[in-house]
């Protein structure tokens, strides 16, 4: 039988004996803690050199490589070299591996989990290998060594400062008594445990022994994951009351009732295979943890959970913005025209700013999402009175607030969207992915134009959804338009295309024939033509507040959805046809208790292109999603379907007016009946709620 000795400088509250097998070997497996006292662990050396197979040493400052500078801890040193038959070790190397392994094995499970997150490393030169890593998925790294180790108030943000950190301070190092992990050797002040406290609060992810995060009492961690190694259960559920998101732990764990250290594990190693430390090699531990399918330990103390993280560029809609906007509204409500014209001007040369956080969104996966909208300046008019170098330049501004702040996805609101090549200059000059959220706003709008067809009940609906009826998109031929033109194909008898561009008109109706054969599809130049034959009508232009239609040829009960943003109908065109339903497409509700500033919708729920960010944040789909002006459909689709996937419904039906009740509804189905004799006959269908 193998005998493992594991000698520790904490206390001995947490001894343990127990006998297991391990690589076709009996162990004896036995910790002592000696409670700083080194005398006593040098005597303990001496006892069982002689005796054990293997002596591990636990609980103090181990030795630490930081780029090509290597501090060796005097104490370590003297008490590894005190058996010469007996191997002893801190587990140095097998940690080293393991550290790096958990991180890059999460980011395989776990696609694109460390993304531009941000990290506070308790110590930088304890977990060195673990921060190199990182850096390979996000530059949002803080190191907390002057604080913990000298009790200097001041993060370090960089490897260099880490790697002069740690040659300016070795010599301290090496002496000061390694009896904790992180000691002190001027007394932390309130206002370092204050700093880091914040520190810890403000991070996505959290890297520290255990040992370290009780000292300040594990009150920051809610939300959080924590990298360390060697959770128990028990401090499992410590972990656990204090909100903690998911635990890496980096030490695997061979032994269902008893968790040991790497530091015992690698001795453990060294005893069965019979080498000292200095000569198991890099292949050895490879292929033990490879036979014995070691992998880190992810764990969930509140069953799965992932937060990601993203962000939505939004800007003033009109001049009525500032007067709703603190502390603009002060001047706006007593500015003469020319003023607010040129207020507004100034405002669009402003740099971006965050106009609110976002927190809530839990899909029933359980995952979560919480983000920032940012705001840049300009309104449509400003924006389009610029070139689009101009608007560039600040969504690029805003891309890097967004990178700081730790999104891992950012997604364009309202006109950021189509200037310029709509999105795809930008993803390429941003440092983190891109959308639009296009292709959710095509599949909202039809998902509110079909439900508010089977809400009036005044059109027939087939089983499979399809409306026997005929239906027009305005501005066919744009981003949006062209792919509600190719999904009202599936979803409609007749489809009447319209758009000032007689060749792309063609060229779309030859895709959509390809795509849905037997599809009726009709092209025409003018809405006027064939609008007062239309049961639903999708206005997808960027007509900026030019005429779209004349609503008064429109047949009553017609549904029309206005997908454009500024709206093509206005509404004192909405309010010369009480029978008719206009709605304002595009709105999704959120899963979970949403919390964030108002943005003229109700509570819990958004406009699609910001819910389509919002669903690929919750999928870790962190990628370029919809760019430019050809939208595909199939991408459409896909959104529709992960947006079912994380609980994402059609919010209540809205109009300029806010949102229809059932009695908005019901009065504009009698009005239309009044006017349709042929439907007041008795020949409707019974409406659907």
């Amino acid at each position: 039988m193998k005998t493992i000795i594991s000698i520790s400088l904490e206390g001995p509250d947490h001894d343990y004996e127990f006998q297991t097998p391990f690589l076709g070997e009996e162990f004896h497996i036995r910790r002592i803690g000696v409670d700083k006292d080194t005398k006593r662990a040098e005597a303990l050396i001496r006892e069982w050199q002689t005796k054990a197979d293997a002596i591990a040493l636990e609980g103090l400052r181990d030795h630490q490589r930081v780029g090509t500078f290597e501090l060796q801890q005097k104490l370590i040193k003297r008490l590894e070299g005190m058996s010469r038959a007996t191997p002893v070790t801190s587990g140095t190397r097998l940690r080293e591996i393991l550290q790096e392994w958990a991180v890059r094995h999460t980011q395989n499970t776990q696609k694109g989990f460390f993304n531009n997150s941000n990290v506070l490393l308790f110590s930088g030169m304890n977990h060195y290998r673990t921060a190199r890593v990182l850096t390979e998925f996000t530059d949002n790294l803080r190191f907390a060594d002057p604080v913990l180790q000298l009790g200097i108030p001041k993060f370090l943000s960089s490897f260099d400062a880490l790697e002069l950190f740690a040659k300016g301070t070795h010599q301290i190092l090496r002496w000061s008594p390694p009896h904790v992990l992180s000691p002190s050797v001027a007394p932390v002040q309130e206002w370092n445990h204050y700093i880091l406290r914040k520190a810890m609060h403000k991070a996505d992810v959290v890297v520290a022994f255990y040992e370290e995060l009780e000292r300040f009492g594990l009150e920051e961690l809610a939300g959080k994951t924590i990298i360390t190694s060697s959770i128990s259960e028990a401090r499992l559920q410590d972990l656990r009351d204090k909100g903690v998101d998911m635990v890496l732990d980096y030490s695997p764990q061979p032994f269902q009732d008893h968790t040991i250290s790497i530091v015992v594990l690698e001795a453990m190693i060294m005893a069965a295979t019979g080498h000292h430390h200095q000569q198991v090699t890099d292949d050895d531990l490879l292929e033990i943890i490879s036979d014995l399918g070691l992998e880190p330990r992810t764990l969930y103390p509140h069953g799965f959970s992932r937060t990601s993280r993203f962000a939505f560029v939004i800007h003033p809609l009109s001049q009525q913005y500032f007067r709703n906007a603190k502390p603009l509204d002060l001047v706006s409500k007593v500015s003469p025209p020319l003023v607010m014209n040129t207020l507004e001007r100034i405002i669009a040369y402003a740099p971006p700013f965050v106009y609110s956080r976002v927190t809530g969104v839990e899909s029933p996966t359980g995952a979560r999402a919480e983000g920032w909208l940012i705001t840049v300046g300009g309104t449509p008019k400003e924006i389009m009175a610029h070139s689009p170098e101009f608007t560039y330049r600040r969504l690029l501004a805003a891309a890097d607030m967004a990178k700081k702040l730790g999104a891992q996805i950012m997604g364009l609101g309202a006109f950021t969207k189509v200037v310029g090549d709509a999105g795809v200059t930008v993803a390429k000059r941003a440092p983190l992915p891109i959308t639009t959220g296009n292709s959710y706003s095509a599949s909202g709008a039809l998902w509110a134009a079909h439900d508010a067809v089977k809400k009036l009940g005044l059109v027939q609906i087939g089983p499979s959804g399809k409306m026997a009826g005929k239906a027009m998109v305005v501005g066919a031929t744009g981003a949006i338009g062209s792919v509600c033109a190719r999904l009202l194909a599936k979803a409609a008898d007749e489809i009447y295309l319209v758009a000032p561009e007689p060749a792309k008109l063609l060229a779309l109706k030859e895709d959509i024939e390809q795509e849905t054969p037997g599809a009726q599809v009709h092209v025409t130049a003018k809405t006027d033509k064939h609008l007062a034959d239309m049961d639903m009508i999708v206005t997808a232009t960027s007509g900026a507040g030019k005429k779209i239609l004349d609503i008064q040829q429109v047949k009553p009960g017609c549904v029309i959805t206005d997908v454009a943003r500024p709206l093509d109908i206005p509404p004192e065109d909405v309010a010369k046809r009480p029978d008719v339903l206009v709605i304002e497409s595009g709105e999704i509700r959120l899963p979970g208790q949403v919390r964030m500033k108002d943005i003229g919708l109700p509570k819990n729920v958004v406009y699609a292109c910001l819910a389509e960010t919002i669903v690929l944040a919750l999928e870790g789909r962190y990628e370029n999603f919809t760019l430019g002006r050809n939208i595909e459909w199939k991408k459409v689709r896909e959104i529709y379907q992960l947006g079912l996937k994380h609980g994402m419904q059609l919010a209540s039906i809205s109009g300029v007016n806010g949102v229809y009740s059932d009695e908005d509804l019901a009065r504009v189905r009698n009005l239309a009946l009044a006017q349709r004799p042929e439907l007041a006959a008795g020949t409707q269908k019974t409406p659907l709620h």
